[in-house]
């Protein structure tokens, strides 16, 4: 009978989302959204700054991250599902959560094909899918190292029932199904659901939503069952928002029920800790703790839920903590998590058996250190996702702002500008000098024993096309800027082509023409007027817009709109030295440069005469001249000018000396911060001593 159910519900499916292709979170249906996506490969980068950037995904990156999969003696990611497939023997090897590892990075696969429809992807994504299927159980569970290990014991898969949730395969380990809540199972399981819908929308095949559905079924029977403490598998909970995102795309109201139930079933946990964020319950909470990854994907994940269910309570709180994340806690880049390891400030009442462990997290306002800034490019990652999510409920743009932000300065740093090396984490210093080592390296490199942020870049990135427009019944929304083409229907059903010329964010140019349009039916387009911008002009066939043009805003242009209309949108972009809030003390009497939506950075190469990067000043003052240079084949736009050096006794040795002076001035200068790091190895820092006069 169950298998009868699954194949009924996959009709269901192939029957009913085909004709919904609403990108990567379906909001078209749902009651409390105010926004919905493009159709996945309705939108496509032409050139520019994007267009560089997709091309290098789609012809390097993911295939240089698929030799990686497929080379056993580096990564047994791939190696682990033929294992469990039963088609090679062997044991599994690498961290648990390895599978989801390989959903992000199909997801990213299948983002591309969405647009290039290269039949060698296709190709390349039956054969990995195929194992994938012959992995999975009977009953549905799918998780490698369980898997194998039942493989290897001579338990039979096909045979295996739910009775032996929460039990244990060995005498002396924790690797039955959801027996240890560190297997992160249910992330693994979120990643699938979204890989799933993602490839199914891309292709129109249902091989791998018919492996999640099963999946989701499985959870949904482990969370009807199991009790709260073993719900406490909700670890870097992927999974809320695969769920809600399998309920969008097969309707099935067993996977609604799941993501309430999943808030709930939280809040009954005992002995929880500030570092899962289940301390207290997600309703009682207001503000942001904990490891940034699990923090920012349960954020994420209560706004997909919150769409659904229009819940009060759960907005109130989010508002809550993005303020606090927002005003206290997030680095100039969009990066969240300032600590490698701490203890909790939130759960602290300085008994010795109540403080907490935190790690990877984020610590107390203010609290942004550069050197040991962790800010793994999961969290930065999540943070975008949870204001992506915000703002399809609110439409407001202070969230767009923020999703720029992360993609171009705190998403992107995590790559290599030859898309075949990574970082783990993004501090805004590296220095040579610091007395101690850090955890991960200070240079990108192509396999991490920790693999979750590549594969999550990659797909984050190959997916950044489907974040530029939005659409809602008033019309089309302008997000993100740069050379794209955009072919959509709008709610009534009418085609609409938009291309869009710009080389930003190089430039704050664009221009927008209407290439196809419904007949004498007015629609909006929206512009969106960034945060960084502090003059922005209009004009509409020439003509200029009269209207009120603030930063942070989206400006509706509402018309009987005919082939050829064009919009051009006008943003002057100057460099602009930045500096933070008092309490953040690391960076007192320090700046850092924006220019646009880019941050910047100092590399010690870029310093004049060698000089060290500690005895830089940046006069107040200070002209920046744009100029194009090119870093790794990638064209990039500098900023040049003349700083200061400081001349002081040595530090060898030293913690305390009088105040050098200024003795001379030095040629420096500053790339993008998501560029360092592709000229051998550097000191770098975003926040440079300023010089005032």
């Amino acid at each position: 009978m169950k298998a009868l159910k699954i194949t009924i519900l996959s009709s269901i499916i192939a029957m009913g989302v085909s004709a919904q292709n609403n990108g990567l979170t379906d909001m078209s249906q749902s009651k409390y959204a105010q926004m919905a996506n493009t159709e996945l490969g309705s939108v496509r980068w032409t050139n520019g700054f994007w267009g560089d950037r997709f091309n290098v995904f789609k012809d390097n990156t993911i295939l240089s991250m698929w030799k990686t999969w497929n080379t056993p003696e580096l990564s047994h990611g791939f190696r682990n599902f033929e294992i469990a497939a039963g088609v090679c023997p062997g044991e599994h090897w690498g961290p648990p959560f390895h599978d989801g590892d390989v959903y992000k990075w199909l997801e990213g696969v299948a983002s591309v094909y969405a647009i290039t429809k290269d039949p060698k992807l296709d190709e390349l994504m039956d054969h990995v899918i195929d194992h994938i299927a012959k992995a999975q159980r009977e009953d549905g569970y799918i998780h490698t190292p369980v898997v194998i290990e039942e493989r290897n014991k001579g338990i039979d898969t096909h045979k295996k029932s739910q009775t032996l949730i929460g039990t244990k395969v060995g005498e002396e380990d924790e690797k039955g199904a959801f027996a240890n809540r560190l297997n992160f199972e249910t992330y693994n399981l979120g990643h699938l659901m979204m890989a799933g819908i993602v490839h199914h929308r891309a292709t129109g095949k249902n091989t791998l939503l018919d492996v999640a559905v099963k999946a989701t079924d499985f959870l949904c029977h482990f969370y009807e069952t199991a009790s709260a403490e073993l719900a406490r598998n909700a670890i870097c909970p992927s999974h809320y928002m695969g769920v809600v995102e399998m309920y969008r795309t097969t309707r099935n109201l067993r996977y609604l029920e799941l993501s309430k139930n999943l808030i709930d079933i939280r809040g009954m946990v005992e002995n929880g800790t500030d570092d899962n964020q289940d301390r207290v319950p997600f309703r009682d909470q207001t503000k942001a703790m904990g490891h940034a990854v699990r923090a920012n994907y349960l954020y994420a994940g209560v706004a997909d839920v919150y769409a659904e269910t229009g819940e009060k309570l759960l907005m109130e709180n989010l508002e809550s903590i993005w303020k606090d994340i927002v005003t206290r806690k997030m680095y100039i880049t969009g990066a969240c998590g300032a600590l490698y390891d701490g203890t909790s400030p939130d759960g602290t009442c300085y008994e010795p058996d109540s403080i907490q462990k935190v790690h990877q997290s984020y610590g107390r306002p203010y609290q942004l250190p550069n050197s040991t800034a962790h800010n793994e490019t999961c969290a930065n990652i999540g943070n975008m996702l949870f204001n992506w999510r915000m703002f399809q409920t609110s439409r407001d743009a202070k969230y767009i702002d923020i999703v720029e932000n992360c993609f171009y300065n705190s998403i992107l740093s995590g790559i290599s500008l030859d898309g075949k090396k990574y970082f783990y984490t993004n501090p805004l210093r590296i220095s040579h000098d610091l007395p101690y080592t850090l955890r991960w390296p200070k240079e990108r490199m192509e396999y991490i024993s920790c693999f979750c942020c590549p594969p999550n870049t990659v797909r984050t990135l190959c997916e950044a096309q489907n974040y530029a427009y939005s659409i809602n019944e008033e019309g089309i929304w302008c997000n993100m800027y740069g050379g794209s083409e955009l072919e959509t229907k709008l709610t009534s059903g009418d085609k609409v082509k938009l291309v869009q010329v710009s080389d930003y964010p190089w430039d704050g140019n664009v221009q927008l023409t209407v290439e196809t349009a419904p007949k004498k039916k007015a629609f909006s387009i929206f512009m969106r007027i960034p945060e960084w911008c502090r003059k922005a002009t209009i004009t509409v066939n020439g003509e200029a817009w009269s209207g009120t043009l603030l930063p942070d805003m989206y400006v509706e242009l509402n018309r009987v709109w005919k082939k050829g209309d064009k919009v051009e949108l006008i943003m002057p972009m100057e460099p602009v030295l930045m500096e933070s809030h008092p309490l953040v003390e690391e960076t007192r009497n320090q700046i850092a440069v924006k220019r646009g939506p880019l941050v910047y950075c100092l590399e010690s190469i870029d310093i004049e005469g060698g000089k060290r990067i500690d005895d830089v000043l940046i006069p107040t003052d200070i002209k920046l001249t744009p100029k194009k240079i090119t870093i790794e084949g990638s064209p990039i736009v500098a900023l040049e000018g003349v700083a200061q050096l400081a001349a002081g006794d040595s530090w060898e040795d030293t913690l305390y000396r009088p105040v050098g002076q200024v003795n001379q001035n030095v040629n420096i200068r500053l790339i993008p911060y998501y560029a360092w790091g592709n000229r051998g190895k550097t000191e770098m820092t975003v926040w440079m001593a300023a010089s005032r006069k």
